[in-house]
């Protein structure tokens, strides 16, 4: 019997399973920049500065400002602002604003991604064999109402329900959410799931700590890739793989080896 003969609930994740980024990060703050009359910012400095103050904002106020109450819009602007202030560029309010709506316009539409051509036809696919299909992303609620719908990722005809961070106020790792979304689904059994995501951390470690079936997909020929492997994760290239995968009669799931049986372990003791 084939795992997707057992399933009645399949969740993915979105940016690097469904959807990637087009271009880099400084390409859309250079534009930003320029709209507003200033020089195009230094790309490396740009990409620096963001990941540190991303990380910075997302620890200082988790899924998107949720628990503060933060309007999302608020907390973007903080994190653009503190990005270029870290990258060395230091811009008036008036400035500032301008190229803050520029870049907040520009990732709350389609221009900045692209959408893998397995992803339509394997979530269709799944939901014509009467399987559940939910979106498990730490995203805010724009992917939900903006961006994957203008990528034609819709909600009823590719996707049944989605679990976004800065709506639940729930963020992965925490298995918290993947026990949202069976909930969501109609309280589905976590052996009846699988989820399909590219990080062994946030996606696969806590989708099994909670019973769920996992895989993982290395679109990307991550350097990680093999140590997922050799820790018993199933790794697959793409979705159209991961449909032929779901569909042959696999033995039973190997054993996790111990990188990811620890990790299991210690996620399982959170709980």
């Amino acid at each position: 019997m084939s795992l997707l003969s057992k399933l009645r609930l399949v969740t993915v994740d979105v940016t690097g399973t469904l959807i990637a980024y087009k271009g880099r990060l400084g390409d859309y703050y250079c534009m930003a920049a320029k709209s507003a009359g200033k020089p195009c910012p230094d790309y490396n400095r740009m990409h620096e500065g963001f990941k540190l103050a991303y990380t910075e904002m997302a620890r200082k106020y988790p899924c998107f400002g949720f628990a503060a109450k933060m309007p999302t819009i608020e907390w973007w602007r903080i994190c653009v602002k503190d990005s270029f202030v870290k990258a060395g560029y230091d811009y008036d309010d008036e400035t500032f604003e301008k190229v803050f709506k520029r870049i907040y316009s520009a990732f709350g539409s389609s221009a900045p991604y692209s959408v893998f051509p397995d992803a339509q036809p394997f979530m269709r696919g799944l939901r014509e064999k009467g399987i559940t299909v939910g979106i498990v992303s730490n995203a805010e609620y724009r992917y939900k109402e903006v961006i994957l719908p203008a990528l034609g990722l819709n909600q009823g005809s590719e996707w049944d329900f989605g679990v976004f961070s800065g709506i639940v106020g729930v963020e992965k790792p925490d298995p918290t959410i993947y026990k949202i979304a069976l909930e969501m689904a109609g309280n589905i059994a976590p052996e009846e799931a699988l989820h399909i995501g590219d990080s062994m951390r946030k996606d696969y470690v806590p989708a099994r700590s909670i019973g769920m079936h996992a895989l993982l997909l290395d679109r990307f020929k991550t350097a990680d890739a093999e140590s997922w492997k050799q820790s018993g994760a199933p790794v697959l290239p793409d979705l159209e793989a991961a449909e032929t995968w779901l569909t042959k009669n696999p033995k039973e799931e190997p054993e996790e080896e111990p990188l990811a049986a620890a990790l299991l372990r210690r996620m399982s003791e959170k709980l």
